[in-house]
């Protein structure tokens, strides 16, 4: 055991619940060695942040509790602490000294009332016998090394001042200040930019270089763990099915969740007709008895793969018709500077002279890096921000010019689904009344009655189930929730839908489905989409066509295929270069198998 670190031996986590007891870490046992990387993979709820939580006695009790098992730590001088043995003030000198952990969601992770820099110096001085002003200085020398922009005006910025991929390099200097033996990283690039996610998993595996730390991490990407990982342990249900080295698992798995998880990533060198997902390589009964169905992931990806020719054709075929949208020189602008007398000096261009058409049942993509642009422009076709200056016309009608109730007569046809689905849903209101509410604004169908019925017949489009009618958001997975508000954007049956990041916080098991679903969707109802992602492999996948967006400009337009095989500017290489590929012949290449 001589170059074991932590050994967790048959852990046990339960929860209790209303519904009963949630065995969330369910016997699970495995090793972490000096100088790894081991990668921990599942989808919500299959216990990879539990077991992460437990090894760091986080768990909140009531109603979670570590109910059994071991959790030694082999510390430098040889001696032995099993961790869930413990005492409270033993755990406070291994958490953050010894074990430091970088949380899924860095704005919810950093106090919103202090300023970066003293939630990092309160981590040191609580660590080391340092003065303030040493703190500070390894503060500021911590930014750099994250590769903060102006670490002494990051060290004085509050959380709110920061972007995402900021934060969360604030979490990892903080995550570092001790020079930890264990860095446990749960999600820390969900939802952020590829570009960004590139420039994170480089600086961590820096960093674990430079102090020789052995990193646990945790996420549902399979493209990322392939990047960085030597050794893969896969999650579900709160039990291991699968472990080994990083490239034994991607060229030969053998679970079929493992199977599934590897199939349902949305391919760059292929054209599929849709995502293979876990379901279609397992079914599980309500006694939980697993049965296996596909057995090859190649066998799968082949029998849905389609050619770019007859995926270009379907273009051709679209093209043909007057497009329902054209949007001409679209600018919008925000106030960025202020004189003396209040005189606006600068502006910030959001949208900056932009100009495209969409013609019926395409779906137009849009790609690019946070604060391209993006989103506004998505938020402007629909007048949820103000336009500037240009032209939005859908059908032959200037939306920027219509009145109030031409605009509210319009949102019928004209819909969008945001990218946080549970901000973007009343707490206080349940599902089916929250799908129900904008037909009653628009009076479609004649009563409440029929309403109820039009709500649960779109519940079931969306594959969840009527008695799901009278639940309230808190009661759904991320994927769930996704779906009732798309189920929401159909109530009023519009023709065209903004899709705004709708997947990019999701498994890639359930993103698989929710792509599945806007795809049938799309032919059943004739709809059109702008697919806004910044993920390049998801809007390949989506879209006819792409646009790649750049400080509010369009840098290059044109068919999803063509785009990734030949970039037109760096900007779009970098973006493309960026992505996680998950191919055995990179793993083969790093690891040297």
């Amino acid at each position: 055991m001589s170059n074991v670190l932590i050994e967790v031996k048959n852990l046990q986590t339960h929860f209790k619940t209303e519904e009963g007891l949630v065995k969330a870490v369910d016997n699970v046992s495995f090793n972490l060695h000096r100088g790894e990387t081991v990668g921990i993979v599942g989808e919500s709820g299959s216990g990879k942040s539990v077991t992460s939580l437990s090894i760091m006695r986080l768990i909140p009790n009531p109603p979670g509790k570590i109910v059994g098992g071991e959790i030694n730590f082999y510390d430098k001088d040889g001696s032995v602490t099993d961790l869930v043995k413990a005492s409270e003030s033993d755990m406070r000198h291994y958490r953050g000294n010894e074990i430091s952990m970088i949380f899924q969601e860095p704005m919810t992770s950093l106090n919103p009332v202090f300023t970066c820099g003293n939630q990092v110096t309160e981590a040191i001085r609580l660590h080391q016998n340092v003065s303030k002003s040493e703190a500070k200085k390894r503060t500021i020398e911590l930014f750099e090394k994250v590769q903060l922009p102006t670490p002494e005006r990051m060290f004085k910025s509050y959380p709110h001042e920061l972007s995402g991929g900021q934060k969360q390099r604030v979490m990892i200097a903080m995550a570092m200040s001790c020079n930890p033996q264990v860095l446990i990283a749960d999600e820390p690039t969900t939802a952020l930019d590829v570009t960004v996610q590139k420039t994170i998993l480089q600086l961590m595996s820096d960093l674990k270089a430079e102090i020789d730390a052995t990193i646990m991490f945790i996420t549902h990407d399979l493209g990322v763990i392939a990047e960085i990982a030597d050794k893969v342990i896969v999650m579900y249900k709160g039990k291991i099915v699968e472990q080994g080295n990083v490239y034994d698992i991607f060229s030969n798995p053998q679970h079929p969740y493992t199977k599934g998880l590897l199939a349902c990533r949305p391919p760059l060198d292929k054209r599929l007709s849709k995502l293979p997902t876990v379901s279609d390589f397992m079914h599980v009964d309500e006694n939980g008895k697993m049965t296996e169905l596909a057995s090859s992931v190649d066998e799968m990806i082949a029998s849905v793969e389609i050619t770019s020719e007859a995926h270009a054709n379907r273009f051709k075929e679209l093209s043909k018709k007057e497009p329902v949208l054209t949007v001409r020189n679209l600018k919008t602008y925000y106030p960025s500077g202020r004189n003396f007398f209040g005189k606006v000096t600068s502006y910030v261009k959001a949208v900056d002279d932009v100009s495209f058409d969409v013609y019926p049942g395409e779906t137009m993509g849009l790609v690019g890096e946070s604060g391209c642009g993006k989103t506004t422009l998505g938020r402007t076709l629909l007048r949820l921000a103000p336009a500037w200056d240009g032209e939005v016309i859908y059908k032959g009608k200037k939306i920027l010019e219509l009145s109030k109730p031409e605009m509210k007569e319009l949102k019928k046809e004209m819909q969008i689904i945001f990218q946080d689905p549970y901000s973007s849903l009343n707490p206080r209101l349940t599902i089916g009344n929250a799908i129900m509410e904008p037909m009653q604004v628009h009076g479609i169908l004649a009563n409440d009655q029929e309403r109820k019925d039009k709500v649960i017949e779109l519940l079931e489009t969306v594959s969840l189930l009527p008695h799901h009618f009278n639940r309230y958001p808190h009661e759904f997975s991320g994927g769930q929730r996704q779906r009732i508000c798309i189920a929401r954007a159909l109530a009023l049956n519009p023709k065209f839908i903004i899709c705004d990041e709708s997947v990019s916080a999701l498994d890639v098991s359930v993103q698989a489905q929710v792509l599945n679903l806007l795809i049938e969707l799309r032919e059943k109802f004739d709809l059109t989409y702008i697919f806004i992602s910044h993920d390049l492999s998801v809007v390949k996948f989506m879209s006819d066509r792409m646009i790649v967006m750049n400080k509010g400009k369009i840098e290059q337009m044109g068919a999803a295929d063509e785009i990734y095989a030949k970039p037109a500017t760096n900007y779009t290489a970098e973006l493309i270069s960026a992505i996680p590929k998950g191919l055995v012949s990179d793993i083969k290449t790093r690891t040297g198998n």
